[in-house]
């Protein structure tokens, strides 16, 4: 599975942005993908995950509220919305797949992982 993170852009606080994590080599229906973002300096975080099937999806609390996650299974490609955004979002987010049926929040349990995309909120 090869995927790519797209969408990211420099932002003021309070802006929305669109992320996309086209994918290809495999369908993605079986895998459960998330939302991983690493700023400078510190370790790559969770953002948000979502079950292969959509019907569930898990924020971390800094997100929740704010970044909804959703997937086109049909257009094998995931999103994240993200409104309100602030500094502190400021990050590269990096979308991932994992072949399981149970999510994780854990960037080691992913299988699959894209070259990121920059987000960056100006105050």
């Amino acid at each position: 599975v090869q995927l790519q993170a797209s969408g990211g852009g420099l932002v003021q606080a309070g802006d929305s942005l669109a992320l996309s994590c086209p994918t290809s080599g495999r369908a993605i229906g079986s895998y459960v993908m998330g939302w991983f973002r690493q700023a400078p300096g510190k370790e790559r975080e969770f953002v948000a995950s979502i079950t292969w099937t959509g019907t569930s999806t898990y924020s971390s609390d800094s997100v929740q509220g704010r970044f909804t996650v959703s997937r086109d299974n049909a257009k094998n490609t995931m999103y994240l919305q993200m409104n309100n955004l602030k500094p502190e979002d400021t990050a590269i987010y990096y979308c991932a797949a994992r072949s399981s049926m149970w999510t994780s929040r854990k960037s080691n349990d992913y299988n699959y992982w894209g070259q990121g995309t920059q987000v960056t909120v100006s105050s």
